[in-house]
């Protein structure tokens, strides 16, 4: 049996929280649910937006799966995605993109990995500004420690899951210095990985290369900043940010999430799609080492996106958050 802290977050959270709870209930799986909340909802009830509860639970069970958490905007609270990435250094965020039958996509053959530097970067928070002048700096902090573990990661990832080639993002023909300790630590990461092809592309060239060809790229390690955007925009040649799944990982903690927001607009009339966190919950399961279980509800939920009558409205259907779930119940063998 494993305890998992569960953030079901704002909005939409909670429903598709449930929802993705009742799979897991259905297919027989070993979780106890340790529920623990952060975000808009909890700052309104108890005046704190990340509860020392959480935090608590976190460290007690090391994984986490979170639904969409809504930040205050406009009122000085930093992100609270990244404040746990910070502090617990989930250094990795690791981006799956797929094209599924039943998805609408532009696309066909899409089937790549992104792994984005999760703490430093521009995302450092390093920033001033100087009142008089009108000027404001940005640090974009990046350390030889950081890029040798992200970049590590990535080329693990491809030799554990049978993935040939890994592709750097950079800008280092600009950023001399910090597009050079990337570089250079996957270059290192490459010789410890003889059997995975190596290849860098200029970011811009990058973003090109990705909506014209997507097919060619296999795992992508890049920066914070450019990571953010590359995997978004990957988001979008497979059906969007609602059909794709997230984890923040560490050296010894794991936050899986869906990676969309809280939808406040559609909060509590039965809309919203679990598919992003249900994907999310799966390589949790995977990072749980229950392999067959996960890939038992994967293949109930794919069989369930080729029939559009049984999915919610953004996927082409009728069926509400929970009629969705019932259907992929309905097909766990």
């Amino acid at each position: 049996m494993h305890t998992i802290t569960l953030i079901p977050g704002d909005g939409i959270g909670p429903e598709i929280t449930k929802a993705v709870q009742d799979i897991f209930s259905a297919a027989g799986a070993p979780i106890q649910w340790e529920e623990q909340n952060a975000g808009q909802t909890t700052f309104d009830q108890s005046g704190e937006l990340i509860p020392q509860s959480l935090l608590d639970s976190l460290e007690k069970n090391r994984v986490a799966l979170k639904g969409p958490i809504t930040t205050p905007v406009g009122k000085g609270f930093r992100s609270i995605n990244i404040t746990l990435r910070q502090k617990y250094d989930l250094y990795q965020n690791v981006r799956p993109a797929k094209t599924t039958e039943g998805i609408e996509s532009r696309y066909t053959g899409v089937n790549l990995v992104l792994f984005r530097e999760n703490t430093e970067g521009l995302y450092s928070g390093l920033e001033v500004y100087d009142e008089r002048l009108g000027i404001s700096d940005s640090f974009n902090r990046i350390t030889v420690e950081g890029s040798r573990k992200i970049c590590r990661a990535a080329f693990a990832y491809a030799a554990k899951h049978g993935r040939k080639k890994v592709t750097l993002a950079h800008k280092a023909n600009i950023l001399k210095m910090a597009g050079k300790l990337m570089l250079d630590a996957c270059k290192e990461a490459a010789t410890e990985f003889p059997q995975i092809v190596f290849e860098d592309k200029i970011i811009d060239n990058m973003c090109m290369q990705l909506v014209n060809k997507p097919e060619q790229f296999d795992v992508v390690v890049t920066t914070n900043l450019f990571g953010d955007i590359l995997s978004d925009l990957c988001a979008g040649l497979v059906g969007g940010l609602g059909v794709v799944s997230g984890a923040n990982i560490g050296d010894n903690m794991a936050i899986f999430e869906a990676v969309h927001g809280s939808a406040p607009d559609i909060a509590g009339q039965g809309k919203a799609n679990p598919t992003a966190l249900l994907r999310s919950g799966l390589m949790m399961l995977h990072h749980l080492g229950e392999h067959e279980l996960a890939d038992r509800i994967e293949k109930a939920l794919d069989e369930t996106l080729k029939h559009k009558e049984q999915c919610t409205g953004d996927l082409g259907g009728k069926a509400s958050t929970s009629e969705f779930a019932q259907s992929i119940i309905a097909k766990l063998a």
